[in-house]
């Protein structure tokens, strides 16, 4: 779809929703920027910005980032990118953050992936990984020939530390916890779409069909 003007969207879900791949085909399909709040804090991180050292002086003494060195560290790259069109994902993720990005940009539309923390946990705690590679498999979707192997190396697979089942339910509370707000926030202003589901095959056709409406309507 050609965009005749610039669409700021965020997208929202707690990990292991499936946003990585909503978002690559959101990107493609409707050719927004894909903005990882992740991939900027790694990059300001490995660069030894001024941000990047505050923030990881944060992370390595177990604590939060704060809101607003988290605002002005994504708000930096978004100035970067002023005319061209973007989604958002990772950032916001208080209340705080939603209106520090407020301030400087409207935002067109929040797409809140629901997906049920039972399917979530499964899917998560399915994943084993070859290390060296980055390969990942799931034993209930995508099992290795050889259970507990890489295929092509043949080497063990480990299961991550993000990946155990204790550790999946403790990032899943923390999500609820700190975004619920969120997405009330989003919701009192009549910009949240909430998608659910189980498989994310069956998700993006809904997403698709909605932001082709929405940017056909905002164009």
């Amino acid at each position: 779809m050609l965009l005749k003007r610039v669409i700021r969207a965020v997208i929202m879900g707690p990990p292991g929703s499936g946003k990585g791949t909503v978002s690559g085909r959101i990107t493609k399909t409707f050719g927004l920027k894909h903005i990882s709040s992740g991939d900027i804090l790694r990059a300001n991180i490995n660069a030894q910005t001024e941000l990047g050292l505050l923030m990881k002086s944060c992370i390595d003494q177990g604590q939060l980032v704060p809101d607003d060195v988290m605002s002005r560290l994504i708000l930096n790259d978004l100035r970067a990118i002023d005319n061209n069109s973007w989604l958002l994902d990772g950032f916001p993720r208080t209340v705080s953050q939603a209106e520090a990005l407020d301030d400087v940009y409207t935002v067109d539309t929040v797409i809140n992936l629901n997906v049920p923390f039972q399917t979530i946990k499964q899917r998560l705690t399915s994943r084993w990984t070859h290390l060296p590679s980055g390969r990942v498999y799931n034993i209930d979707f995508n099992p290795p020939k050889v259970p507990g192997f890489d295929d092509e190396t043949g080497e063990p697979l480990v299961q991550r530390n993000d990946d155990r089942p204790e550790t999946v339910t403790r990032r899943l509370k923390a999500y609820e916890t700190q975004t619920e707000p969120v997405l009330e926030y989003y919701r009192s202003k009549g910009v949240l779409e909430t998608f659910s589901g189980t498989e994310t095959n069956k998700i993006w056709p809904h997403v698709e069909v909605f932001l082709k409406r929405k940017l056909s309507s905002i164009n």
